[in-house]
């Protein structure tokens, strides 16, 4: 069985998360510099069975296009263009870069870094619970 993978993708940073080969744990995974994120899909791909990559799409609370939802939608067509070998998929992400660093605070040092990772297994956790309601492979 295969992984997913989940990005939230920023301007500095991108957090991803791993789902594990059932697709029912979102874990955390890495925060990259976002600049270094190709050569991370390229060793990380050649490392991990992964067969869908979940990118976190940032829309406004009404649901509409913002000026970061085109550049995150240009960026993921690119790099579909670029790694072929994987489906892709642009997943609403409101709200959890929100839930990330509530999650973060209650802890006892904040990791601002972090955050990105845990926002991506938000991203990633909606998407697989959405899946296992509608069975989707």
């Amino acid at each position: 069985m295969k992984k997913v993978l989940a990005l939230d993708i920023g301007d500095v940073w991108t957090g991803t998360a791993l789902s594990d080969e059932l697709k029912m744990l979102a874990r955390p995974y890495k925060t990259v510099k976002t600049v270094d994120l190709r050569k991370f899909l390229t060793d990380l791909l050649s490392q991990e069975p992964i067969e869908k990559i979940v990118v976190g799409e940032p829309r406004t609370m009404k649901g509409r296009n913002s000026e970061q939802t085109k550049k995150t939608q240009e960026f993921k067509n690119k790099l579909e263009e670029e790694f072929q070998t994987v489906s892709w998929i642009l997943w609403d992400e409101r709200l959890t870069s929100k839930r990330a660093q509530a999650v973060q605070r209650k802890g006892r040092k904040v990791d601002k870094q972090h955050e990105h990772s845990v926002a991506a297994a938000f991203i990633l956790d909606s998407y697989l619970e959405y899946c296992r309601i509608h069975t989707v492979q």
